[in-house]
């Protein structure tokens, strides 16, 4: 009885932790979306821990929800994954140019030091 009750509560621990999730803004920094594929990769090795589990002490509901809870998460670590990669090309094809232009003005990229750093930012030209 002690086990079942142990596998219960592991299980809604693993799963509250994914519904109690907070939504991300689609505005991230690219640590926060790392952070957050981080999360979710951890989220499914821990579902998929317990899914198994319940597969080897006998109990089909730690197993059914582990392995929904590791698919689940999978699913979110796979989008924010491909997100991350297209956030990643977009901010490349934006600063790999010299300039653009936008409601009549030109932008031109300047190179900043900063802190030992190079960065780069747009310029509005007069």
């Amino acid at each position: 009885m002690n086990n079942k009750i142990f596998g219960t509560v592991i299980a809604a621990f693993a799963m509250g932790g994914t519904l109690l999730m907070p939504v991300t803004a689609s505005a991230q920094s690219s640590s926060h979306r790392q952070q957050q594929k981080n999360q979710w990769r951890n989220l499914t090795i821990g579902a998929g821990a317990l899914g198994l589990y319940g597969l080897l002490k006998g109990d089909k509901t730690l197993m059914f929800a582990g392995a929904a809870g590791a698919l689940y998460s999978a699913n979110r670590y796979e989008q924010d994954r491909k997100s991350q990669s297209k956030a990643d090309r977009a901010r490349a094809s934006y600063f790999s140019r010299s300039s653009f232009k936008r409601d009549g003005h030109t932008y031109h990229r300047k190179t900043v030091m900063k802190n030992g750093h190079k960065y780069y930012q747009f310029v509005r030209s007069h």
